[in-house]
């Protein structure tokens, strides 16, 4: 068995003597592993570094073994960014977040494009990463709890209030709730940033910050505690950051944390 496809490395752990075993992302096939011998070499290395876009090859006897991988790269993102740092972490956090709680051999091919999209952007041009691609990854990460069956109920308010008031969402089951209706569970909500719902907006510093607040604690919950895995380091070194931009101090628990009110 064997396929050649595109693909977006999303980690590689040195294996052996000079091997490693490498994680990649494709449209067609979704997340495969396999064994890339001379990849933890300096040559390979450079092939196999985190973000990368390559095409790659995966050839196994039998499509139940690990198989053996090679590739040729297509577009180095992480070497572009690599004194970046607010978008190495955005590269980090997406790649790892892919990589944590996307189930091995499913397609998901909007998944794979909005990465890759992500990825090129952000490397191409760091200035775009600082000033508008948190809320397009803040929008990716929703799209991939929507994938995996744990989509967010952002359409209307769970209470009946209006529409153009959405403000907040519930922590316990994921549904958009106005402001008009939140009356004192307020604290105990997730704040609802404006550019989750319009797509023209590009939100501040507190916004991001809200935004990955809000997607953190469902990937927590759901994504990864159905799999029983903690969130990657990644993703709290970027929401670390953020806070920084944003002049918060963070808690001391991590903020997907929140309490959940009743109903």
């Amino acid at each position: 068995m064997e396929w050649e496809a595109p693909a977006l490395v999303l980690s590689a752990a040195p294996y052996g003597e000079g091997s490693a075993i490498v994680h990649v992302l494709t449209g067609e096939h979704g997340l495969y592993h396999g064994l890339a011998r001379g990849g933890s070499a300096s040559r390979g290395r450079a092939v196999w570094q985190t973000g990368n876009l390559v095409r790659a090859r995966w050839v196994a006897r039998l499509s139940e073994q690990l198989g053996n991988i090679s590739a040729e790269v297509v577009h180095a993102s992480a070497a572009r960014i690599l004194d970046d740092p607010l978008p190495l972490a955005m590269l980090a956090s997406l790649c790892a977040l892919a990589d944590g709680c996307l189930p091995e051999r499913e397609p998901h091919p909007a998944i794979f494009q909005g990465l890759a999209s992500l990825l090129a952007r952000i490397s191409l041009d760091p200035h775009w990463a600082v000033a508008e691609a948190m809320p397009e990854i803040v929008r990716w990460e929703l799209m991939l709890l929507s994938d995996l069956g744990f989509g967010l109920d952002l359409g209307c308010c769970a209470l009946g209030g209006p529409a153009d008031d959405l403000r907040w969402v519930s922590p316990r089951t994921g549904r958009a709730v106005s402001d008009a209706r939140a009356g004192e569970w307020r604290q105990r909500l997730l704040p609802l940033p404006g550019f989750v719902l319009h797509p023209d907006e590009t939100g501040t510093p507190q916004d991001w910050y809200d935004g990955l607040r809000l997607t953190g604690h469902f990937l927590q919950r759901d994504a990864f505690g159905q799999r029983h895995r903690p969130v990657p380091e990644a993703r709290f070194r970027l929401l670390d950051l953020i806070a920084r931009e944003a002049d918060i101090t963070p808690p001391g628990a991590p903020a997907e944390t929140t309490p959940t009110p009743p109903g």
